[in-house]
């Protein structure tokens, strides 16, 4: 059985996609934009010993699969042509098939790739403090050189906000941390604090330009480093600060307001009261706290993210509905005042992301290695394709600690919208 065959049988011979494979064969239009590579039988190894996602990441990350042309053209020719038709008898009959041929060392698992973490099981107990600094470290203490190639200047790894469909990413990215400041209200003065803080653009942009006293706090000591080296170049020491350390150890007074930006992917669905009632606690009353976060398009979905991001990317890291976001966050003490759905925007921050890393990919991969920068190109192709068919949406809620009397200080209507957006949004299309 040649391998064009076995590619035929799953994905639609008229997709615009053509392939070739170390065995000689081929299948699919011969002028087709992109191309899927099977190279070796080690990749084939991967997929029969790990058959799915997690066994296709093995073998594209370490090379034995690759696709010639953009990756997300790939997947957007692919997914809409997958033939998910073929009974386990007649998955059974392929790989009996395949071990006739190629032996019984093709259920011979090949080395896993250094760059993926260790299966669940063995991570220790889940969200402990132990194995979520692990679990942040696997991914962003990678390099903070390889996080300036991808992300740009503005060091902002999370959501941007087009303020117009040709905005470019620094512009849309400074539209992102101002909207969160106008929302939090933030004014001279105030203490804010910055969950998750990142490279610290967030308590950066507040302090300069809020006048408010910022406190940042990571789980990635790299990432900690680089801030504080921004912050004393900026002239913010003053007034600005970020930290290496679980927002669960801090022992400070109250906050105005906070901020929690990509964060809460990683807090466990179990977890998620405890969480948002200890950042209640740290608020003032009437105090606003803004969470943007990645969630799932329905709250019936499971929250355990795929092979690719657990094992690769984000390990235990849940997503969940915008509902069970919102009954979280209102049942253990804010109340929640606004929610936007961000997704499109998402989709074009991927888009840019990508576009960065390929234009320097040379360069990230002599500082990350070419196995984290394949890494990296899969799950930034396969999120945008998520974003675009809203299979994964992006949210930004905004809750407040209401007062004894239950004063919110919160105005009649929505006061944070910029001349742009009074004068009229426009359609975001990706």
């Amino acid at each position: 059985m040649k391998l064009a065959e076995i590619f035929e049988r799953f994905v639609d011979p008229s997709a615009p996609i053509a392939f070739r494979a170390y065995d000689g064969s081929t299948a699919g239009p011969p002028d087709a934009h992109v191309v899927l590579e099977v190279r070796s039988p080690v990749a084939l190894r991967y997929v029969a010993t790990a058959p799915g996602e997690l066994g296709l990441t093995r073998a594209y990350v370490t090379g034995g699969i690759e696709v010639q042309g953009d990756l997300h053209e790939f997947f957007r020719a692919v997914m809409p042509n997958l033939r998910g038709d073929a009974s386990r008898a007649e998955q059974l009959g392929i790989l009996r098939e395949l071990l006739r041929q190629e032996g019984p060392g093709l259920l011979r698992r090949p080395p896993l790739p250094p760059e993926e973490a260790p299966p669940p099981w063995r991570r220790g107990v889940r969200h402990s403090k132990r194995r979520d600094a692990a679990a942040i470290a696997h991914h962003y203490d990678v390099s903070n050189r390889f996080y300036e190639l991808l992300l740009g200047p503005s060091m902002v790894y999370s959501c941007a906000v087009f303020p117009a469909p040709d905005a470019t990413l620094e512009e849309a990215q400074r539209e992102k941390l101002d909207l969160v400041c106008r929302k939090l209200d933030l004014q001279p003065g105030q203490r804010l604090l910055d969950v998750g803080a990142g490279w610290g653009a967030l308590v950066r942009h507040a302090a300069e330009n809020y006048g408010v006293r910022a406190l940042g706090v990571t789980l990635s000591r790299q990432q900690a480093e680089w801030a504080a080296r921004v912050i004393e170049d900026s002239g913010l020491t003053a007034r600005a600060e970020v930290r290496f350390l679980d927002y669960r150890d801090l022992r400070v007074p109250r906050f105005d307001a906070i901020s929690s930006v990509g964060v809460m992917e990683h807090i466990g669905s179990a977890e998620l009261g405890d969480h948002f009632s200890s950042l209640a606690a740290m608020l003032r009353p009437e105090g606003r706290m803004l969470n943007h976060t990645i969630t799932r398009s329905s709250n019936q979905t499971g929250n355990r993210t795929g092979k690719l991001i657990d094992r690769y990317v984000f390990p235990d890291g849940e997503l969940q509905g915008p509902g069970t976001v919102m009954g979280a966050m209102h049942d253990n003490g804010l109340e929640v005042r606004h929610a936007e759905n961000l997704r499109e925007h998402y989709a074009m921050t991927l888009r840019e992301w990508g576009r960065n890393l390929e234009r320097n990919w040379a360069e990230a991969v002599a500082e990350a290695g070419e196995r984290r920068a394949r890494v990296w190109r899969l799950y930034m192709a396969e999120s945008r394709m998520a974003f675009e068919l809203d299979d994964v949406e992006i949210h930004q809620f905004l809750g407040v600690r209401t007062g004894a009397d239950g004063q919110s200080g919160m105005p009649l209507r929505p006061d944070w919208m910029d001349e742009r957006e009074k004068a009229g949004a426009q359609l975001i299309r990706t």
